[in-house]
């Protein structure tokens, strides 16, 4: 086994290599997104912590609603919109706010400002998940391990 750090500074995270999962039409709309998975670095596997980077008009995900998984973020630096089913909603650093699953109301940060956004993001690690995209053709699922895979909303792989 690996020996892990009892301790790291979070800027100095390793960033995740592969910026996404989704399929290229998709992902080419997350430019500008950058995350540093701080719960890996200790080997957690029951939920994730990511310390997310939004460069000037980047955005965290496409809005998304996950049928099992839990998500809370906290505003570390600079002011995203956050998109919910109710609208958008201007954040400052020390606002946060939670995604219960299961309540099908999509989010997604979008940063419209000329200055970085920093972001902890905190979510839970549930297999069989299921993530719905209402304003794209994307489907996510989880597997037994807990890693998504993606198809489009007719069935078919990506």
């Amino acid at each position: 086994m690996a020996e892990r750090p009892v301790a790291i500074i979070a800027a100095e995270a390793p960033v995740r290599p592969r910026p996404t999962g989704f399929p290229p039409d998709l992902a080419a709309r997350l430019e500008g997104r950058e995350k540093q998975p701080l719960g890996d670095v200790f080997g957690l596997r029951n939920f994730g912590v990511n310390l997310t980077r939004l460069a000037p008009g980047a955005a965290s995900s496409m809005r998304h609603a996950h049928s099992l998984q839990d998500e809370f973020i906290y505003v570390l630096e600079g002011r995203p919109i956050l998109v919910t089913d109710a609208g958008e909603t201007q954040l400052e650093p020390g606002m946060c706010a939670g995604f219960p699953a299961g309540t099908g109301d999509a989010h997604r940060l979008v940063n419209r400002t000329a200055g970085d956004v920093l972001v902890l993001e905190v979510g839970d690690r549930t297999p069989l998940d299921r993530v719905t995209y209402p304003e794209d053709d994307l489907v996510g699922e989880a597997d037994e391990a807990g890693r998504f895979h993606y198809r489009r909303k007719d069935g078919t792989a990506i």
